[in-house]
């Protein structure tokens, strides 16, 4: 039997909340509508690159996204000392190019255990907490989940393309 990746049932953000609610609701609204562009497709589906010239595919947004949420988030903010998984200080595009759709089931697993460990690490900490970046100087927590919404944002319409181009699938 062939894998797919699994359906998932995607949160809607709320409609009313306070601030931090609001950042994290959508923000989780984000990281679902990335796995339900994924649902239901092949190892391989993921792992192509349907839009030449571009070496863009499901499965590296995947990947990318999971590095992005362990550097913010477990890194960065809550001081945790865990590796990059994919991305390479030599190589700033290997999560992108180290795709093999025989570990698609285990990067999928691999980013949905670093959002729950990102939800983890920042639970409880204010929107003021700072990190200091030796490139960019002190920055808030605030700004990093309107950052990774944008990230995510920015990736899913990537996702939104991929997603037409390997099956006709289209909508959010």
């Amino acid at each position: 039997m062939t894998w797919t990746a699994p359906s998932v049932a995607r949160v809607d953000e709320p409609f009313v909340a306070d601030e931090r609610g609001m950042l994290e609701g959508f923000l989780d609204w984000h990281r679902s509508t990335l796995l339900h562009k994924c649902a239901g497709l092949t190892a391989a589906q993921l792992a192509a690159r349907p839009l030449a010239p571009s070496e863009l595919s499901l499965l590296g947004l995947v990947r990318h996204l999971t590095d992005v949420e362990r550097t913010w988030f477990r890194r960065r903010f809550a001081g945790q000392s865990v590796p990059p998984l994919h991305s390479r200080t030599d190589d700033p595009d290997a999560a992108f190019d180290g795709v093999d759709a025989a570990r698609a089931a285990d990067d999928l697993a691999a980013l949905v255990a670093e959002q729950e460990a990102a939800r983890q690490a920042t639970a409880g900490m204010s929107l003021d907490a700072v990190f200091v970046s030796p490139r960019w100087g002190s920055m808030c927590l605030r700004w990093a989940y309107v950052h990774m919404n944008g990230e995510y944002a920015r990736h899913n319409g990537h996702a939104d393309i991929l997603r037409e181009r390997i099956d006709g699938s289209v909508g959010i």
